[in-house]
């Protein structure tokens, strides 16, 4: 890994870390923030008021018991981790692990709005 001149992180052949790339980054990762507070809002509404499960196995438990403890557990874990990526924005690996969990709630996102379809109709 070197720096050169224009400040530019070269990892290989592969520039990372011009303004525009953190830019772009910067958004997802406030995204992944949003998308992660949707899907807990979804998951207790749907835990709450219509007998749906929690599919994640770690915090299965926890939604049953506490709504509050819930939702500051996740809130918690993914902004952390959000943070942690993006302070190690300048290796690749971070930033293709951000664009993952962006694209994992997305998922998550719509699979809610399925759902949510379902219900409704």
């Amino acid at each position: 890994m070197r720096r050169d001149e224009t400040g530019l992180i070269w990892h290989g052949r592969v520039a990372v870390g011009t303004r525009q790339h953190f830019q772009w980054l910067n958004t997802i990762a406030k995204w992944l923030l949003v998308l992660n507070l949707l899907d807990g809002v979804f998951t207790l509404i749907w835990v709450e008021h219509f007998g749906a499960g929690e599919r994640n196995f770690m915090m299965r438990d926890l939604v049953h018991q506490s709504a509050l403890l819930f939702m500051l557990t996740k809130l918690t874990l993914v902004s952390l981790g959000t943070l942690f990526l993006w302070r190690n924005r300048s290796n690749p690996l971070a930033v293709v692990a951000l664009f993952f969990a962006f694209f994992s709630y997305f998922l998550v996102l719509l699979i809610h709005l399925e759902y949510s379809a379902i219900v409704i109709l």
